[in-house]
């Protein structure tokens, strides 16, 4: 066995960053930008009301409750612009200033004292106008130039919007992974309502595999099941290579058993096994293998849990590296209880993040940590990592927490009563 930094290293060491391609905005959602984004405009692009009202030329005067202003023009929005003078102009929100003029009153701080056609021709103020007020400026959110994006973000919906006000219709965004999963298995069961017979299993770590895989920004090109046959193995292999596959996961068959047969299955490939066995729980037989075509292969343990574990911390570091994104970042948080672990194995334990009355937080170990349990999988909202050294934790030890997957935060859980 090596221990889990070593192989983590190893698996950084075989990502090389994706190349980026360019994508219509709308078609690159969730996508991770591959550059920074600088703003070719401002916004707001000019002065604009922040109010339905009357705007004003008041170059720094405060007006006081009664003065009368003559309304000489009407501004709607959409309207392009016009030369203000020394009365008032009748606009409405989000309406382009009048040239000269830079405070805009509330219509419902005045009073309409005449009016032609349903258009106010004078008005009074009913309050104090302070210069400057209810005026959206050129550039008051963002100044041409500036940086707005950086490359590794992604493109969440707020991103999105902004860049569309930006006038941004294209962006460069990293290529996706292009992955393959493979159960193995021939007990497996693919239908979730198909009857199952004497000794069957429905296929559960593939829909798991795939869904955490999508959400971690890799696109699955090639999915299926496959028994305990080496040349059907081959076989499926092939196919998913030739879906243009650059990570390929497979569950099962990875241990000491006797239908553990996919080490064998890949020295006879030609792959190099960088690594079998790692100093963790659950997951150890983890396997981590090179194609000759490069292709980067995870073989992870049958139990769901140890296929989770997998996923999450070596397939997901890896994504990571291929998307050029940063380190992820983790927390530390205290233990609620003493925690008893596998000694001289790093322990991943499915937790919960809760916050007290006091608005503290700390993790709470599930009970039931076994590697075939999937309740426990629903109720956890974080991952407990416990290192090599000792056999215990005590509580109110500062652990590392991370979330359930890199790309999602961490959910707090409030104190039950």
């Amino acid at each position: 066995m090596i221990a889990y930094s070593e192989a983590l290293q190893h698996l950084l060491d075989a990502a090389t960053p994706l190349p980026a391609e360019h994508l219509p905005l709308h078609e690159a959602a969730g996508r991770i930008l591959a550059s920074d984004i600088h703003s070719a405009q401002s916004l707001p692009p000019f002065d604009n009301s922040a109010m339905d009202g009357f705007a004003l030329r008041a170059e720094g005067r405060v007006f006081e409750s009664g003065t009368e202003f003559a309304v000489q023009g009407w501004q709607a929005a959409g309207d392009a612009g016009a030369e203000g003078g020394e009365g008032a102009w009748e606009i409405m929100t989000g309406a382009r200033m009048p040239s000269g003029l830079d405070t805009v009153v509330p219509v419902e701080n005045v009073q309409i004292l005449a009016s032609e056609a349903g258009r106010p021709t004078r008005i009074a103020l009913t309050s104090t106008v302070k210069p400057g007020q209810n005026v959206r400026l050129r550039g008051q959110d963002v100044s041409a130039g500036d940086r707005v994006l950086q490359a590794g973000q992604t493109l969440d919906i707020n991103a999105r919007t902004l860049l569309h006000a930006l006038g941004v219709g294209e962006v460069a965004v990293v290529a996706r992974p292009k992955a393959a999963v493979i159960a193995t298995g021939k007990e497996l069961v693919t239908e979730a309502a198909q009857a199952l017979e004497s000794g069957q299993i429905r296929d559960s770590n593939r829909p798991y595999l795939v869904g955490r895989l999508q959400a971690a920004g890799a696109a699955v090109v090639w999915q299926g099941t496959v028994g305990d046959d080496p040349a059907a193995f081959n076989t499926v292999l092939d196919d998913a290579l030739g879906a243009g596959a650059q990570l390929l996961i497979s569950t099962g068959a990875v241990s000491a058993g006797r239908y553990d047969f996919i080490p064998d299955a890949l020295r006879g490939r030609g792959a190099r096994i960088v690594f079998h066995k790692v100093a963790i729980r659950p997951g150890k037989p983890l396997l981590f293998a090179v194609l000759p075509n490069g292709a980067l292969y995870f073989g992870l343990p049958g139990n769901p849990v140890s296929a989770a574990v997998g996923q999450r911390f070596f397939v997901e570091p890896v994504l990571r590296r291929l998307l050029g994104l940063a380190p992820e970042p983790v927390l530390q948080l205290p233990l609620q209880a003493d925690v008893r672990k596998p000694p001289g194995l790093r322990f991943h334990a499915r937790a919960r993040v809760e916050v007290d009355a006091q608005g503290r937080l700390s993790a709470r170990v599930l009970s039931g940590q076994e590697s075939f349990r999937l309740m426990s999988m629903l109720q956890a909202n974080a991952w407990v990592v416990l290192e090599a050294d000792g056999d215990l934790a005590r509580a109110g030890t500062y652990v590392r927490v991370q979330g359930w997957g890199h790309h999602e935060p961490v959910r707090l859980v409030g104190q039950e009563s």
